[in-house]
């Protein structure tokens, strides 16, 4: 397994993921699937960013899961927050590379200066949570039947890292 940027032969690889966890998981709170261009136009949308969409492939170049961060929220008072998401093939879950993305990821924002990474989970998510602990994160918050998919309302388990050790925003990392 190799962990690279994402481009655009990947597409179609993280379009399928995306999809499955869209129909047969409640990682990503949408009903509905999304098309190629869908997945091209956030992947450019990305890369414009300035922010990275990492892919796991096997030596045949197929994308076994990807990871990617964005901006916590629009205002520029949490320009130092990002928020991740990680998803892996569902015949190679539990195999590490959600692990590896994430090390990859984390070590990513921290090259760009950012400060905290959020997580946003399925509550009931006990594999993401654990992924989470692993690495570092923080149980930060717990918000009670915010979300809905397959007829149930969902909670949202909120998750972050400090990805150094500034005292001001404008302090030079330590870490």
């Amino acid at each position: 397994m190799e962990i690279r940027d994402a481009g655009p032969n990947h597409i179609e690889g993280i379009t399928a993921i995306y999809n499955d966890a869209v129909k047969h998981t409640t990682a990503i709170w949408n009903d509905t699937t999304v098309d190629y261009m869908n997945r091209a136009a956030w992947l450019a949308g990305r890369q414009q960013a300035g922010y990275p969409v990492l892919v796991a492939v096997d030596d045949r170049g197929a994308v076994l899961g990807y990871a990617s961060f964005s901006d916590w929220r629009a205002f520029d008072g949490y320009r130092h927050t990002v928020e991740h998401s990680v998803y892996v093939r569902s015949d190679r879950r539990g195999k590490g590379i959600g692990e590896a993305l994430m090390q990859k990821l984390i070590s990513r924002a921290q090259a760009i200066g950012k400060h905290v990474m959020v997580a946003g989970i399925d509550a009931s998510n006990g594999g993401s949570i654990k992924l989470h602990e692993k690495l570092g994160f923080e149980h930060v918050g717990h918000l009670k039947e915010v979300g809905v998919k397959f007829g149930s309302w969902l909670d949202l388990a909120f998750m972050q890292l400090k990805l150094d050790a500034r005292q001001s925003p404008d302090g030079v990392p330590t870490r």
